[in-house]
């Protein structure tokens, strides 16, 4: 087999460069080796090559000795009128070329739009299937296929489907224009090569949250440094108020990873809520390793982010794990997200309390739930009602995101306001907070019967077991709706002897 070795570096040096570009670009070495085999065949098609030929070229780096072959494919005999018909078209095609020369020749083309057109010519010789009468016929392509009787002069065994080599008699030197080609080829290959692996590695990263560099801003779009390449920030993934200044280092959201024209485009964004997820999965070790989890996420950009978490370990606090000691974990988290506010709320199954939980900062009376409808309504009390609703509706839209019901805000009536104040004051006396068995046994006397007051004093003691708590809990608040309905009584009963007193009057 004829051989060439490259005299104008020394063999060290060619290999010494691969690696260099292999380094620089991420590249594996076999493609840096068939990219030089890809040039130097185009090389030589350039300056030795013929119309039929289909050169091939393997290259040695070590010894950066090249061999250079026609490799055909063995295909069945045609048919004698099939045979002529390829003849012709061969004539025809050679006569194509020769007018394209001509043109090629006025017209002054530049070297790209001549090897567009050699391109072109060489894709009409490829194989190709036209249809003949109703049937799909494969035509034979000289370039690329030779008949087996011909394969049979070559190679006496071969066989349909056998791969045959011709070698080539390799030239001592390429010329300019040659060169000019290899060097086109392998930056094109080069660049190829690239893309497919930067696909590959940022398609794996896809959903992910990636820290990049901000380079510039270009109209809408803001251009993200992320190592290898670059990424998108759309105008739709950038958090309102939020500056974006150069050299800026941000945790930014993989949305989308696509082909384009020029390599891959990474689309990013600061906006989605995935984004929220996957910062508290790095920052907050029991959700990553799964004693914590994020139930739902409700967010608006740049302003207000709803979280739901809950335990998978009874022994876990979820909110806490969250929030950290003196806050350092959310603190991180919020200034991540650019000084977003965060609520971290803890997930019941209970869609009522749920409801109540979501609504947070503001307190809910009761929360009427309707499963047909899946629609909660919260009554809150009057000094509630804007908080509950929030800022133009933020709080109760984030909520209503939050649990996946449709939540409706009124105002509670009196009585239910009256419940609720006396079961949190039960509630109160039964955590023992300071000076509580004072404030009962003085704000209960006259109201409550003895056996009352002797209950509630039980309850603070706390050394009972919480079972028995919860029954004089229970108990406790069936005397005060007793001690209530009396009074409404006596109260009724009081109006019934004025009427009749001006009644007797009035005779």
């Amino acid at each position: 087999m004829s051989t060439l070795t490259i005299n104008s570096m020394s063999t060290n040096e060619i290999a010494a460069a691969a690696r260099a570009i292999c380094e620089e670009k991420g590249i594996a070495l076999e493609a840096v080796i068939e990219a030089i085999e890809a040039a130097l065949a185009a090389a030589y098609r350039k300056d030795f090559g013929q119309k039929n030929q289909n050169i091939k070229v393997d290259f040695d780096l070590e010894t950066a000795a090249s061999k250079v072959y026609d490799e055909k494919t063995v295909v069945e005999d045609l048919p004698p009128e099939e045979e002529l018909e390829s003849e012709k078209l061969e004539v025809s095609s050679g006569e194509e070329n020769k007018e394209s020369e001509k043109l090629k020749v006025k017209s002054k083309k530049t070297e790209e739009d001549s090897s567009s057109f050699a391109k072109a010519t060489e894709d009409k010789q490829e194989t190709e299937e036209v249809e003949e009468d109703g049937e799909e016929k494969r035509r034979f392509n000289p370039r690329t296929e030779l008949q087996l009787k011909d394969a049979l002069l070559i190679k006496p065994d071969a066989k349909i489907g056998d791969i045959i080599h011709t070698d080539m008699e390799v030239p001592a030197e390429y010329g300019r224009m040659a060169a000019q080609t290899a060097k086109q080829v392998i930056i094109q290959r080069l660049r190829e090569v690239e893309r497919v692996n930067l696909m590959e590695e940022f398609k794996d990263k896809e959903h992910e949250v990636i820290t990049g560099v901000i380079q510039r801003r270009e109209g809408r779009v803001v251009l993200v440094d992320l190592g290898r390449t670059a990424g998108i920030l759309t105008g739709e993934g950038q958090v309102p108020g939020e500056r974006y200044e150069s050299g800026q280092r941000l945790k930014v959201y993989v949305e989308e990873v696509r082909s384009g024209a020029k390599g891959p485009e990474i689309v990013l964004s600061r906006t989605s809520e995935e984004i929220v997820r996957k910062i508290f999965m790095l920052e907050i070790p029991e959700i990553s390793n799964g004693l914590v989890e994020i139930k739902s996420i409700a967010r608006e950009a740049g302003s207000r982010t709803k979280i739901a978490v809950t335990a998978t370990d009874e022994n876990v606090d979820p909110i806490g794990s969250c929030v950290g000691q003196r806050g350092a974990r959310i603190q991180t988290v919020i200034q991540e997200l650019g000084g977003e506010k965060v609520d971290i709320i803890e997930y019941n199954e209970d869609p009522a309390q749920f409801v109540i939980a979501a609504l947070a900062p503001a307190k809910v009376v009761k929360v009427d739930i309707n499963e047909r409808d899946r629609m909660a309504v919260a009554s809150v009390a009057a000094d509630q009602l804007s908080l509950a609703i929030g800022r133009g509706g933020q709080n109760v839209r984030l909520a209503a995101k939050l649990t996946g019901w449709r939540i409706d805000i009124k105002e509670a009536k009196t009585s239910e306001k009256l419940k609720v104040k006396s079961e949190k004051e039960v509630e109160e006396k039964v955590d023992g907070e300071e000076n509580s068995e004072e404030q009962i046994v003085n704000s209960e006397q006259g109201d409550k019967t003895e056996k009352g007051q002797k209950v509630a004093a039980e309850i603070l003691t706390g050394d009972e077991k919480p079972k028995k708590k919860e029954k004089k809990i229970k108990k406790l608040k069936v005397e005060n709706e007793k001690e209530e309905v009396k009074s409404k009584e006596e109260s009724v009963e009081s109006k019934e002897d004025i009427q009749t007193e001006e009644e007797t009057k009035s005779e």
